[in-house]
């Protein structure tokens, strides 16, 4: 059975880290099978942000895509292999 691999984004500034992270993610869609954005919505737009990704078994790809995200201000990131 191949390992299940969650990846959880915690955006802060969000407005403002958006463009560079959407374009690692962009970079790296072909990695993820699932993506759920999660933001408070209302009156005023929430400045955080959690986006939580269900990525293939490729520990290698998986990597870059750290090496990535790490690169980007105000991105913090975790990844769970169950």
């Amino acid at each position: 059975m191949a390992t299940a691999n969650v990846m959880l984004i915690r955006a802060q500034k969000r407005r403002e880290v958006v463009p560079a992270l959407q374009q690692v993610l962009t970079e790296f869609g072909c990695l993820i099978m699932t993506r759920l954005g999660l933001h408070e919505a209302g009156d005023t737009c929430s400045d955080e942000g959690l986006i939580i990704l269900h990525l293939i078994d490729d520990a290698d790809e998986i990597k870059r895509f750290e090496d990535a995200l790490s690169k980007l201000d105000g991105i913090k990131y975790k990844v769970v292999r169950i």
